[in-house]
């Protein structure tokens, strides 16, 4: 195995994606060649935790600091992440401006990535603004490339769910990319500072019904913990 193939999470091949069996010299696909197959389809979606996030953990502030039911709500979560992954299970976290929700699902993305798990990470509006230069391309083949990527990530995690100004646009491509993963059973993990009737407003009943059934609720309300420097 060269020094930078990545290790195998199921301890079962080198790295190559194949277990050879040593009798036979038969390479037989490895249980994580899947995973990395999807990984690499997904290179060119976001899949970097922003650096603000990236020390965040459970041990230390802000996370620390925060309510312990919806911490220990998502720690729960990051425990069985390749199970809840597989089974297509996200969270919708919910509540106030500055509350930890963003941190919170950063600790979900990151957990997944550790696992070896392929990861797109999004807010909205820079989700839809990479949508329509895909389809402004002209490339029907980039556009329908995109979207099947964002469909088939193991983890999709969008960020301000309803801070896009609503329209048919918005509305019929956060649709084609919640109801393809819904169908396929793909994990969703969401944040939001609007409330179920707002957001259903923002992105439509399709989409939100869907999403509501993919995702366990995490609910935070509080002060900005920002102020005064936001």
């Amino acid at each position: 195995m060269s020094a930078t193939a990545p290790t195998c999470p199921h301890d079962l091949c080198d790295g190559s994606g194949f277990v050879v069996d040593e009798t036979t010299r038969v390479a037989a696909p490895c249980r994580c060649r899947p995973q990395r197959i999807e990984r690499r389809r997904a290179r060119s979606l976001s899949a970097v935790i922003p650096r603000r996030y990236q020390g965040a953990w459970f041990d230390r502030p802000p996370v620390s600091d925060m309510p312990p039911p919806q911490v220990h709500a998502v720690k729960r979560f990051v425990r069985d992440i390749d199970a809840n992954l597989n089974a297509g299970r996200g969270l919708w976290f919910a509540g106030d401006v500055g509350t930890g929700k963003t941190t919170l699902a950063m600790l979900v993305s990151r957990a997944a990535l550790d696992a070896g798990r392929s990861v797109a990470i999004y807010s909205l509006p820079r989700l839809l603004t990479e949508i329509r230069a895909t389809f402004d391309a002209d490339s029907e083949g980039s556009y329908m490339d995109f979207l099947d990527r964002l469909a088939a990530v193991d983890l999709l995690h969008l960020d301000d769910l309803g801070a896009e100004r609503s329209s048919d646009w918005v509305l019929e491509q956060l649709y084609a990319i919640v109801n393809a993963r819904y169908e396929d059973e793909r994990a969703i993990v969401v944040t939001t500072n609007l409330g179920d009737e707002r957001v259903k407003e923002q992105i439509g009943e399709r989409t939100f019904s869907r999403l509501k059934e993919m995702c366990e609720p995490v609910v935070l309300f509080g002060e900005d913990a920002r102020a005064p420097f936001a």
